[in-house]
């Protein structure tokens, strides 16, 4: 049969992952936690499980899940959205995003999206018979030039995809960003997608500056959350979607027939964590900066550029004046050489630009960065 997403095949996340097995190497590929759900959390899960509540919950999510998420926004963003409206609880991120995209795109329509990438977005757009417009970022500053993504505009333009903290190049957008995007949607009555599923993870004191911050990107927003990077538990896949009501009920629409409803027991366990544990929110980013910090320390004698991260659980190297060889190669040699596997970012772009330049993910016990690190120093 004729495919209908015949560019696509194995993702580089599965096969790094599978050399990585084959290889027994240390895996700073694919963006998992080495670590453990907290315990309050599995405690709760496993208690929610033995009550009995193992049946679909609402397909837009449990009320009480709703209305913790909502409380979330109010204290960490200072903006109030009604809950029963506006949330609604997806099986992880990638589904929200598949929603929001299928909810806005029609056939002959454009999306802009930044590169490097997430890989989800672009087949997204095409499965909903639209096409993607690449503006590419470039190193080390990643920056956005908001006159090219102006000029990329037509009349097709139907969204853009934000991404921040940004996946794969830690960089997070700024309010001068915010500012001449929002100029932008205003201007052209575009839509957009904030994904935003590494919100609680950002550096050295900066804010996440959310989508939902701002009344008047929010209006013609979907916000993408992900309860698996807040809480450790990506094999939950459970995330979420806020979004203004006119919006959210053409994303219910289509969330009905694709996932219908979320782990009912997650969802409560979720709800309890929100409500009981703050905590963890707000101390998620100098968690994980601890770990960044223990990484590029470790890396400090290697013969690799290191790039700042200011956000997410990942950390950009250059490694040009380690050898020639194209990322993809490079990764594939990490891996067989050296026992280390890591993601080359040129997957990210529709055209690669030739950098050379992996990412590692620091979502790790800090005695496999060391190792990891010890080995990439011998290079």
């Amino acid at each position: 049969m004729e495919s209908k997403l015949p560019d696509v095949g194995t993702s580089i996340f599965s096969t790094m992952t599978g050399l990585a097995n084959e290889h027994g190497a240390l895996n700073l590929s694919q963006g998992f936690p080495e670590f453990d759900t907290p315990s309050q959390l599995k405690h709760a899960l496993s208690a929610h499980t033995l009550a009995g509540y193992n049946q679909y919950a609402p397909s837009p999510g449990l009320p009480v899940l709703q209305q913790e998420i909502a409380a979330l926004v109010a204290r960490r963003y200072q903006q109030d959205i009604d809950a029963a409206a506006q949330v609604t609880v997806t099986a992880g991120a990638t589904e929200a995003l598949f929603v929001a995209i299928q909810a806005l795109v029609r056939k002959g329509d454009e999306v802009i999206v930044f590169d490097p990438a997430y890989d989800s977005y672009r087949p997204a757009v095409e499965l909903a018979g639209g096409r993607t417009v690449h503006i590419p970022l470039c190193a080390p500053g990643y920056a956005i030039d908001w006159t090219q993504v102006s000029a990329a505009v037509t009349q097709k333009t139907r969204a853009i995809i934000i991404n921040s903290p940004h996946n794969p190049s830690a960089k997070t957008l700024k309010q001068a960003d915010l500012d001449a995007l929002k100029v932008l949607l205003n201007k052209h009555d575009i839509y957009l997608i904030s994904d935003e599923v590494y919100e609680h993870i950002t550096f050295d004191g900066a804010p996440h500056l959310s989508v939902l911050r701002d009344s008047e990107l929010a209006a013609r927003a979907f916000v993408v959350s992900s309860f698996g990077k807040t809480f450790h538990c990506t094999g939950w896949k459970m995330g979420y979607c806020i979004a203004p009501a006119n919006l959210t009920v053409e994303f219910r629409k289509i969330h009905q027939f694709v996932n219908f409803s979320s782990f009912t027991p997650a969802q409560l366990a979720l709800a309890d964590m929100l409500r009981d544990a703050p905590d963890h929110v707000d101390e998620l980013g100098l968690f994980y900066q601890q770990k960044r910090d223990v990484l590029v320390e470790a890396l400090a004698t290697s013969r690799f550029k290191i790039l700042p991260s200011e956000g997410t659980y990942f950390l950009l190297l250059d490694y040009s004046d380690i050898s020639d060889v194209d990322d993809v190669t490079f990764c594939q040699q990490l891996v067989e050489q050296m026992g280390v596997a890591a993601i080359p970012l040129s997957v990210f772009y529709d055209k690669p630009n030739g950098d050379k330049i992996i990412r590692l993910c620091f979502a790790k016990e800090t005695e496999t960065l060391i190792a990891a690190a010890e080995k990439l120093c011998q290079l």
